[in-house]
């Protein structure tokens, strides 16, 4: 198995149109998060699933909790998901835009960490998809390397059934997750790159990136 990298990053992926909305509040909200506040966005998950997220899927460490009141991240871009958007023949999703439109917010694994622990905030992590009902959650970073399949999470080739599964694994914070902790905005291309960048105003010191490997 792939040992963990040394300093892990985090991913979590978006339509670009909801930057606004990002940068107006500093944060990433929770689905749950986001339906309290009454805030419109463009949704490219699949509805059932993210039902069974808010409704379904306990985040079995913290408990009483669900896994759609967290802020979910990938452990690699480029995700399985990203891939769905990309084909957008999903039965059950809305969105048919394609992957041009998504970007990823990268971030620091260990810089999350430490923010949730110095602020109260309760994170975890998942060996698998944390949307299914076998998946095993933990908040103990001394377990990453032992529950995460790195060997998975880096696969460019995931038609294997358990290396899908593997490749899924998520990093969750509850409810919201600050801006300040986004490192750069991965795009695929010059076009998005500049309509980031112009959101971006007065925070333009953010980095973005064309990140070509990121996408399919």
């Amino acid at each position: 198995m792939v040992k963990i990298p040394k300093n892990p990053k985090i991913y979590h992926i978006t339509h670009i149109d909801n930057l606004e909305n990002i940068l107006r509040d500093e944060v990433l909200w929770s689905d749950a998060k986001r339906l309290e506040l009454g805030l419109e966005c463009e949704i490219v998950g699949m509805s059932e699933i993210k039902r069974r997220r808010l409704e379904e899927h306990e985040v079995k460490c913290h408990s009483g909790t669900m896994v759609g009141e967290y802020v979910p991240f990938y452990f690699c871009p480029r995700s399985i998901m990203l891939y769905i958007l990309y084909m957008g023949n999903q039965p059950g999703i809305d969105y048919r835009e394609g992957q041009r439109p998504i970007i990823h917010l990268q971030a620091d694994l260990k810089a999350a960490v430490k923010w949730a622990t110095d602020n109260r905030i309760r994170w975890a992590f998942s060996d698998i998809n944390a949307g299914t009902y076998v998946a095993q959650f933990y908040d103990d970073l001394s377990q990453l390397n032992d529950v995460i399949n790195w060997s998975a999470v880096e696969a460019a080739d995931w038609h294997d059934a358990a290396i899908k599964e593997y490749k899924q694994a998520e990093f969750l914070t509850y409810e919201s997750f600050p801006l300040g902790l986004v490192e750069k905005i991965g795009v695929c291309n010059n076009s998005i790159r500049d309509q980031v960048i112009d959101k971006l105003g007065d925070t333009a010191s953010l980095e973005v990136s064309i990140e070509k490997e990121w996408y399919y």
